[in-house]
């Protein structure tokens, strides 16, 4: 049965779509079956992957709104082993919609699970705020990653994330995990990035990843041609990175 990771952070800015964009097609390089699911109605993770989200029929909106089945809103994309979820702004409905129902925070769960065992991985990408979308995703999920930016306000993102961890496990999870923090956006000619990395390994060492995603114009450059970076630029160190990430994330899945 597939695992489910909601890659998550209440603070915007982070990397959780680039995150979720590329750990997703590292693992689906790795040959693992991968389904991507994009509930952030910007749908940046939907475009990143190459999919006009404006031009689906079925999206992860008509999905929790119980309008079609989970696998009417698949998208197959074009790299092995890599499905998608998508998104778009008439996700943003959902929020208020969603406050008016009975199983609001069980409409994804009971939705993603008829097609649980044809994954190994499926990564969730939440929108940055603890709404009822958020709320889904972590009620669906086994664990949680949390992308952190190297910059000064990364501590008090992460005590957000700790809040809502204990929030869902108190109520609608009680077997979320941590899978992880990934520390992003890194700058090695930045003291305050080596700091900022310091401090969180110094006090939450057993949830951090080994591998640090770096800043780099590449990985920034790769969403707006529709594309993983494994695909913009094989060579570059996004590339490598996040590959290493899968790499890290595999060997933790399969040590439970």
């Amino acid at each position: 049965m597939g695992k489910v990771i909601a890659i998550t952070n209440q603070k915007g800015g982070v990397g959780k779509s680039t995150t979720a964009i590329n750990l997703s097609a590292a693992l689906a390089q790795l040959r693992k079956r991968v389904l991507t699911i994009d509930i952030d109605p910007q749908g940046n993770t939907t475009s990143g992957l190459g999919v006009e989200k404006y031009e689906q029929e079925n999206t992860v909106y008509e999905l929790i709104s119980e309008n079609c089945d989970v696998k009417d809103c698949i998208v197959h994309l074009k790299k092995k082993y890599h499905d998608l979820i998508p998104a778009n702004m008439n996700l943003a409905g959902a929020e208020i919609e969603l406050n008016e129902v009975q199983d609001r925070d069980l409409r994804l769960k009971k939705a993603i699970d008829p097609v649980r065992e044809d994954y190994d991985f499926i990564i969730i990408d939440c929108p940055p705020s603890l709404g009822q979308l958020t709320l889904n995703a972590l009620t669906a999920s086994d664990s949680m990653l949390v992308p952190i930016q190297c910059e000064y306000y990364a501590m008090e993102g992460l005590a957000q994330v700790l809040y809502t961890l204990d929030l869902v496990k108190n109520g609608l999870n009680p077997d979320l995990k941590i899978e992880g923090i990934v520390f992003t956006m890194y700058d090695s000619r930045n003291n305050l990035s080596q700091e900022v990395v310091d401090s969180v390994r110094e006090n939450i060492s057993e949830y951090v990843f080994d591998t640090i995603i770096p800043r780099t114009v590449r990985l920034a450059e790769a969403p707006s041609y529709g594309l993983p970076i494994n695909e913009y630029d094989k060579h570059c160190i996004g590339t490598k990175r996040y590959r290493k990430l899968a790499k890290e994330l595999i060997k933790r899945s399969s040590s439970i």
